[in-house]
């Protein structure tokens, strides 16, 4: 239940371990937070939780590889980036010390702005979602993936308390195994109605007459920047409480756009492109839901929260196991749906 990022990437993992899967997807698959995400694989202990760290560099360290073999079953190209990350004003000496930058700044980045505080450079990748997204719905067929769009899961069937399908607005399909993989959406269902919630994002994208303009990714307190290999930059992002509005703010927008000129003064000439939101799935711990829950058959992937895109490889991964019996590789009881409840 959920075709965006970890509902397709999921989907490919269990097929190969033999599975038949269908994805119930309410809309077009990867058009919600995975579509509307910038992409950063930022693993940085100053800006990741404590006990999602050691999930988050094992998913980091899987790019690689698993972006190979997307690109390879889909045929499509994932821009996949490992320019790294220039971390603006972080207010931790010692971090800035074991995080030197490789060559003077200025150098780096030549369009940046004169920084006076603190910077610190980070080995991070990024990844354009939306092509990761393309490149993982085209291979998921491949694979031989059901795909429902337009469907919306509207509840779970049970039969003796154990998962035996699920309903939607149109029909309803028997399946022994259910994948709460529904984002911010997650918590609409009448058995175990997780703690998810939407956190809005805006963002917008522009383009200069130069492709070079911004080299890395550059985060900054106010704005965070992720050039792309076709030109494009994009400028986010927020974090706000606003339920399931997805519509952008004039004003929020600019105030975006004015941060990153601030940053790199020569985005004032850069021409918008398009500004956006999403809808990332937020937990009350701001840790993501993984694992069985209390009815047999019923499992949950969800509540990524900012790292839905980060997190992929290893959801996937660690999910197939958990789902098909198998000894997890990684340790997940600390992101179990059980600790809302017990």
């Amino acid at each position: 239940m959920g075709g965006g990022i970890i509902g397709l990437t999921l989907s490919i993992a269990l097929r190969k371990r033999g599975v038949s899967v269908l994805v119930v997807e309410r809309g077009e698959p990867g058009r919600e937070a995975s579509h509307a995400a910038a992409g950063m694989l930022a693993d940085c202990p100053l800006e990741t939780p404590t006990g999602l760290q050691a999930l988050a560099s094992a998913s980091a360290r899987m790019y690689p590889e698993f972006v190979h073999e997307l690109q390879d079953e889909s045929g499509m190209k994932v821009d996949l980036r490992d320019n790294g990350t220039i971390l603006v004003g972080p207010d931790h000496a010692e971090f800035c010390a074991q995080n030197p930058l490789p060559a003077p700044l200025a150098e780096l980045e030549p369009a940046l702005a004169e920084i006076k505080g603190p910077v610190a450079y980070l080995k991070e990748r990024n990844v354009d979602p939306r092509a990761l997204v393309a490149a993982a719905l085209k291979a998921a067929k491949h694979r031989g993936v059901d795909i429902s769009s337009g469907t919306t899961a509207t509840d779970l069937l049970l039969s003796d308390g154990h998962v035996s399908g699920v309903r939607t607005d149109r029909t309803y399909y028997n399946a022994p195994c259910l994948v709460n993989c529904a984002g911010a959406w997650a918590g609409s269902f009448s058995t175990h109605r997780f703690p998810t919630r939407p956190v809005k994002g805006q963002m917008l994208a522009v383009a200069c007459a130069r492709h070079d303009v911004v080299h890395h990714v550059i985060r900054a307190p106010e704005v965070y920047l992720v050039p792309r290999s076709d030109g494009r930059i994009l400028i986010g992002s927020t974090l706000e409480e606003a339920g399931f509005d997805k519509r952008t703010d004039t004003d929020t927008i600019q105030r975006l756009h004015h941060a990153a000129i601030r940053l790199v003064p020569a985005l004032g000439q850069a021409r918008v492109l398009e500004a956006w939101a999403g809808l990332r799935p937020g937990t009350p711990d701001d840790l993501p839901i993984l694992g069985a829950t209390s009815t047999p058959g019923y499992f949950v992937a969800t509540g990524h929260f900012r790292d839905g895109i980060l997190l992929t490889p290893v959801t996937a991964h660690v999910m197939a196991q958990v789902i098909t019996g198998a000894k997890p590789d990684y340790e997940i009881s600390a992101f179990s749906p059980l600790r809302f409840w017990n």
